[in-house]
């Protein structure tokens, strides 16, 4: 049988930074939380971040949302951290894995974890980066590890062998969810659910496309064709 949206298991995290897509995102049935990055922030034309920020709090109160640090120095990184978890109890502070000179950030994260602060490692891609961090977490808060499967699959690997041995890794600490970061297409959504990966992360163009799920392929094959037709006479084109 076709899975459905309906019957996932895996959490539907909305991805991205525009105010109005994050509002009405916030009433669809699947959407069970949010992350943003800086990346996203600066196309979406955020130049206020923290203000930004405490807007989209005052309105999604009920769901976890992430807001990442954005220095490059670990101990700048430290109090931006805990300046952000404090904006509401709802946010989880996203530490990417190691600064922009590949040095680790699991120090900062072991600190931030006996502080108390909910946490999003981001930008993990190895096994080795995965029990490192999983490790610094043994004690922590309710936390994050966003491994990037998309991008894992975009260097020519298969992310399923290292998203399933995530789940094996972090089992022991029920506190740690895994995250499926960068996914490219919905069969992903499929992928992670059948692993049982705690959570995804999908962009507003793919949460639209999960209407799609299980749907029935010579219905679907039609309905393409008469989409083709549709355009060409649209287009006037003739021959």
């Amino acid at each position: 049988m076709a899975i459905t949206a309906d019957m996932l298991s895996v959490e539907i995290f909305a991805d991205g930074a525009d105010k109005k897509a994050i509002l009405e995102l916030a009433s669809h049935p699947l959407v069970k939380g949010f992350t943003t990055n800086p990346t996203l922030m600066r196309q979406a034309g955020v130049t206020d971040y923290e203000g930004f920020a405490k807007d989209i709090l005052s309105v999604i109160t009920d769901r976890p949302i992430s807001f990442e640090v954005f220095s490059d120095d670990f101990d700048e990184m430290y109090v931006q951290a805990c300046k952000i978890a404090t904006w509401a109890p709802n946010v989880f502070v996203k530490i990417p894995v190691t600064n922009t000179r590949g040095e680790s950030a699991v120090p900062l994260v072991k600190s931030l974890a006996d502080d108390r602060v909910q946490i999003n490692v981001t930008a993990i891609f190895t096994e080795a980066q995965i029990e490192a961090v999983s490790d610094a977490l043994r004690e922590a808060p309710p936390c994050n590890l966003s491994v990037f499967a998309g991008r894992i699959a975009d260097a020519g690997g298969d992310p399923l062998p290292v998203m399933q041995k995530a789940l094996e890794i972090m089992r022991p600490f029920p506190q740690q969810k895994l995250i499926w970061a960068s996914p490219r297409e919905v069969y992903n959504v499929v992928q992670a659910d059948m692993i049982g990966c705690h959570i995804i992360t999908v962009t507003r163009d793919l949460i639209t496309k999960l209407s799609s799920l299980g749907r029935d392929l010579t219905e679907f094959s039609l309905d393409t064709v008469k989409m083709f037709r549709r355009d060409a006479v649209s287009a006037g084109y003739s021959l």
